[in-house]
């Protein structure tokens, strides 16, 4: 496809490559290609496009795309306040809060924090380098198969209320495969539904991803459960029963054993749920925190009630479990090792006591027994394995018979 520069951006069919670069991020490349709808603009053609941007190419014929860091450089736009002077309007979210400046041009933004964190632009060249090696090697971590832990409906479903970060969505995913949470449910993502860039924040729980379903309103995503419970760092004017991440996990396990089905409903990442969806649920899980500073992450939370559903569950395992790795118990690992016999335990003190009695090591002699009785008290305190007994033994035997030539100190002249 041929690369043209008109209005100081590089264009395929009048439509910026940056343009381009982003549709394919977002959702897969297959999905971008059908969003831009660029005539003759496919798969087989479209890595000279993404290399042009992914070699920075731009910066030698001084053109940039909007939305690029390039741009906001060569604008030379360091502040925040310097990007909103640039513009004659920014308009947040519904347009009840509008930010003036002293440009010509209007856009808009979903709210305050995203354009704070958006303004200065992306690294489309950055993007462009990933494109290209999906293009080239497939999704990321494609190879990695996932499988539910649980059958439909024998774990709670977790539903983000508007969640407004595909990154944060894949954090969610990992969490979910992490502890055995199956059923991921999206009421009205803001960047739209699959998204590529959830997938890949996801680092593997492909499947959770994929499984995950997107619903319009909150009502229609509770629609086929029995009980719900809506987690909250703040008190809410409601009556429903309050209950910590414990008891609620508790409370579920219950009902699902009856056959009911359960749901766990978070907030928005910027602020939380309101209360009018709140009163929804049947029940408030509220996590014990620092009074002082009690918002969590999106992630955080389902990681933390999460783990609460994975303690008690059959499935739970105390680290990974692979061909080479069996699955660990609490306490004392022992590998291949066992712990010493007492007559192995009787044979080193009797050894070691020999010895310090050869050496005239107890003196005066009335206190051997009292010695004798802390050295094995120490020993025996330290539950030595089969295979450390023999070293402590060959220790022994080798200060005491004074086997090899002492090595000198480095540095130190013969």
């Amino acid at each position: 496809m041929q690369i043209t520069l008109e209005e100081h951006e590089p264009r395929v069919m009048g439509i910026p490559i940056g343009a381009i670069v982003h549709a394919c991020h977002v959702a897969t490349i297959d999905q971008g290609l059908a969003q831009l709808a660029i005539p003759g603009l496919t798969r087989d053609n479209l890595e000279p496009v993404l290399q042009y941007c992914a070699e920075v190419r731009c910066a030698a014929d001084k053109v940039s795309c909007p939305g690029c860091k390039r741009r906001t450089e060569m604008l030379g736009l360091e502040t925040l306040d310097q990007f909103i002077l640039s513009k004659k309007e920014i308009i947040v979210g519904d347009g009840r809060v509008r930010l003036k400046g002293e440009g010509i041009e209007t856009v808009t933004t979903p709210c305050l924090e995203s354009l704070t964190r958006q303004w200065s632009g992306e690294n489309y060249w950055f993007w462009a380098r990933r494109v290209i090696r999906k293009l080239r090697h497939g999704l990321r971590r494609m190879h990695i198969q996932g499988e539910p832990v649980a059958g439909e409906g024998e774990t709670p479903s977790v539903i983000l209320m508007e969640p407004q970060l595909a990154d944060n969505i894949g954090m969610v995913a990992r969490a979910c495969a992490n502890f055995g949470l199956d059923d991921l449910r999206l009421v009205n993502p803001r960047d739209g539904w699959p998204n590529e860039k959830a997938r890949i924040a996801a680092s593997g729980a492909n499947y959770i991803i994929d499984d995950a379903k997107a619903y319009g309103t909150l009502e229609e995503s509770l629609a086929d459960l029995n009980w719900v419970a809506a987690t909250t760092a703040r008190q809410r004017d409601l009556r429903k029963p309050v209950l910590s991440p414990e008891q609620a996990i508790a409370e579920m396990r219950t009902r699902i054993a009856r056959g009911e089905r359960c749901g766990i409903l978070f907030g928005r990442e910027r602020n939380g749920l309101e209360t009018g969806e709140v009163a929804n649920a049947d029940a408030l899980i509220m996590i014990p925190v620092n009074s002082r500073f009690a918002s969590l992450n999106l992630a955080q939370a389902v990681l933390l009630t999460g783990y609460e559903w994975m303690r008690g569950s059959p499935q739970a395992s105390l680290g990974r479990v692979t061909t080479y790795e069996k699955p660990l118990a609490e306490g004392l690992y022992m590998g291949a090792d066992r712990p010493a016999t007492k007559a192995e335990l009787t044979g080193l003190f009797e050894h070691l006591e020999g010895e310090l009695d050869r050496l005239g090591f107890f003196n005066p002699r009335h206190k051997r027994p009292t010695v004798v009785q802390n050295l094995r008290t120490f020993f025996l305190r330290a539950n030595a394995t089969d295979q450390e007994v023999r070293t402590l033994r060959g220790i022994v035997a080798t200060l005491a018979q004074g086997k090899g030539r002492a090595k000198k100190p480095p540095g130190e002249t013969p």
